[in-house]
């Protein structure tokens, strides 16, 4: 569960400005359903240039919906400048925080902001036209940068989580860390050191069995269900979800959230859980 301030709980249970505005100034679209994640912002301008007008359409998670609905009252009364100068982490802020794990949410927010405007101005939106990275979610190197630039990121993970990149097959992982390593000798934050650690294959499957055996299998049996390790393919682990787990609507966010996540606390931080077919 994660641990949400009363603000976001707020926002979420009582969403302001959720609807659209048919003769919008602006309209920015970004995410898909695809992706799990998707968001339409709409605002219209007044007669003294001010945002006068601000509603969205969101499909996503607390974070997502909360983040929204808090965008469109802070960009409210606010000239484009103005408005074009809020942040993923402004946002955050002015929620009172959000998981790290959820700071896409905020991200997405500033991104829907951003191809408004410029859909208002009749220009390309500048992180769109970046090298996509990651497939799976369409995450631009220029995005990733600007992350690592403006929150100080220090590892894939915390760029997974501020931008998604890296969430799905986990294949962007390594150009992730090439990118990583650029900005953070160009902004003259300390290196991140190699992984230093090699393991065989032998070693992983055996440290994989023993914390499925010592923790996720009694986690995951309290509600019926079980895990078997399927294959090892370098560091890639595919696994199969057994009894309740194998038919919950929830199985991919057990294996990523909880199963993944684990066994790159505790076994090697780059492997990659996939589900069996």
């Amino acid at each position: 569960m994660w641990d949400y301030t009363d603000k976001v709980r707020d926002h979420f249970m009582n969403p302001r400005n959720v609807g659209e505005i048919p003769d919008a100034d602006g309209v920015g679209d970004v995410g898909s359903l695809a992706c799990g994640d998707a968001l339409k912002l709409y605002f219209k301008l007044g007669p003294d240039q001010r945002i006068a007008d601000a509603k969205f359409k969101t499909f996503g998670c607390a974070s997502a919906i909360a983040s929204s609905s808090a965008l469109t009252e802070m960009i409210k009364g606010l000239t484009l400048d103005e408005a074009a100068k809020i942040s993923n982490e402004d946002i955050a802020e002015y929620l009172g925080g959000l998981p790290k794990e959820k700071m896409h949410c905020s991200v997405m927010g500033r991104e829907a902001l951003e191809a408004a405007i410029a859909n208002y101005r009749g220009i390309p939106i500048p992180m769109a036209q970046g090298e996509v990275v990651c497939e799976c979610f369409g995450v631009t190197d220029l995005e990733i940068r600007r992350a690592i630039q403006e929150s100080k990121l220090k590892s894939v993970e915390e760029i997974t989580n501020f931008t998604k990149a890296g969430g799905g097959c986990g294949r962007c992982h390594e150009r992730l860390e090439e990118i990583l390593r650029e900005e953070r000798r160009e902004i003259k934050l300390e290196p991140v050191p190699e992984t230093g650690r090699r393991l065989t294959n032998i070693q992983k499957i055996k440290m994989i069995e023993e914390l499925f055996e010592r923790e996720i299998r009694p986690a995951l049996r309290k509600d019926g269900g079980d895990i078997e390790l399927v294959d090892l393919d370098g560091d890639f682990v595919t696994v199969a979800l057994r009894g309740a787990c194998g038919t919950c609507k929830k199985s991919k966010l057990t294996l990523k959230e909880y199963v993944e996540k684990k066994l790159r606390e505790q076994v090697l931080d780059s492997l990659i859980v996939e589900e069996a077919r």
